[in-house]
């Protein structure tokens, strides 16, 4: 299982919030790079961030951030906020993100959606289906779709979509938990029925039919084993992260240990 640290950007500044809620705004770090270097110094590959102020506005803003967070580290980029339409996607992939994630526009504009699938591919274009009560919320969260969850992942999952970061809003910020439920019935609601035929015979089995990336309410390191047994490819850390709850150092040794 990836771990992924998250850096949420709001005014070039490192901050969380807590259920998604602008008003609880903390500021950790006045510098994403300082952020990104150390999370990279202790062996972590990859990096999850968002663009908080593009995901209240009609487009990508903190581009520049994420040029020099790619310029200036190794960590391969999941970038997501904001991304509303074709230029903003191009500016994402050159600023150096090595996926992007789409959330609201998987809703409210499918057809561009599915345009970045098709020309991307499903490696590089993440669904974001973050969800309050198992309705998916767009716009920084500040609005509650129609959608239901499962369904809406499902669709996704039937046109080509691999990758899912799905976060239960209740849980985000909030350190207790994440939410181990939610992900069991949504691995379960779209794993895959395969028949192969070999010299042998024929086997059945199933798999995972998405590559699900758990994130909110990470509060404790011992959550991590647990996420991977269900079934999670990977999980996005940050509060717990910024205020020591789970220590790098942890990170680091998990990561030597899986490896």
């Amino acid at each position: 299982m990836r771990i992924i640290p998250a850096i949420d950007i709001i005014e070039g500044k490192c901050v969380r919030l807590s259920k998604g809620d602008y008003e609880t705004k903390k500021i950790y770090n006045e510098s994403p790079l300082e952020v990104a270097k150390s999370f990279e110094a202790h062996g972590i590959e990859y990096l999850h961030l968002v663009d908080l102020d593009g995901a209240k506005s009609k487009n990508i803003i903190n581009h520049k951030i994420l040029e020099e967070i790619a310029g200036k580290t190794s960590l391969k980029i999941d970038f997501g906020g904001g991304l509303k339409s074709d230029d903003d996607l191009r500016i994402a992939f050159e600023s150096g993100a090595n996926q992007v994630t789409g959330g609201s526009i998987a809703v409210k504009d499918r057809t561009t959606f599915l345009g970045w699938l098709n020309v991307y591919g499903s490696d590089k274009i993440i669904l974001g289906a973050d969800a309050l009560e198992e309705k998916v919320a767009i716009s920084g969260w500040l609005e509650e779709s129609k959608e239901e969850l499962i369904p809406f992942v499902q669709e996704y999952q039937k046109i080509g979509v691999k990758y899912v970061i799905c976060t239960d809003i209740s849980k985000d910020g909030m350190l207790q938990g994440p939410a181990f439920n939610l992900y069991k019935k949504l691995l379960s609601k779209t794993k895959v029925h395969k028949t192969i035929v070999t010299g042998a015979g024929v086997e059945d089995f199933i798999e995972n039919g998405i590559y699900l990336i758990a994130s909110g309410g990470i509060s404790h390191f011992d959550e991590l084993p647990k996420l991977k047994e269900i079934g999670c490819e990977g999980v996005i850390i940050g509060k717990a992260i910024y205020e020591n709850k789970i220590s790098l150092k942890q990170l680091e040794k998990y990561i030597i240990n899986v490896d």
